[in-house]
C-alpha cells in the first residue's frame, strides 16, 4: 500500500540533510564543516483510523495524515469522505 494520505493526497518527498564533518570548537576541535548535502526522505505522517460516519451508521477505515484528521474534525466525516472519493 503506497504511503499516501487518502484525504490530503500527502506523499513522501525529497530532500536533503547536510553533512556535517569535524569537531565543534567547544570540544576542542577546529570547528565543524559542510562537506555535502545527502539525500533524504520526508514521509507525511500516516495514520490508519476507523472513522465512524454517522450518516452511513458505520466505521470507515482510512489511512489519513494528521492533517487530514483536523480537515475531518473541520468539515465532517461524510463529507470529506464523499469529496475524497472514499464512499
Amino acid at each position: 500500500m503506497a504511503r499516501t494520505c487518502k484525504i490530503t493526497g500527502a506523499r513522501p518527498r525529497t530532500g536533503h540533510r547536510i553533512h556535517r564533518s569535524g569537531l565543534a570548537k567547544k570540544k576542542g576541535g577546529i570547528g565543524r564543516h559542510v562537506t555535502k548535502r545527502v539525500k533524504r526522505t520526508h514521509y507525511p505522517n500516516l495514520q490508519v483510523k476507523r472513522v465512524w460516519v454517522p450518516e452511513l451508521g458505520r466505521f470507515v477505515k482510512v489511512k489519513v495524515s494528521a492533517r487530514g484528521l483536523k480537515t475531518i474534525d473541520k468539515n465532517g466525516a461524510y463529507t470529506t469522505l464523499k469529496k475524497a472519493g472514499l464512499i
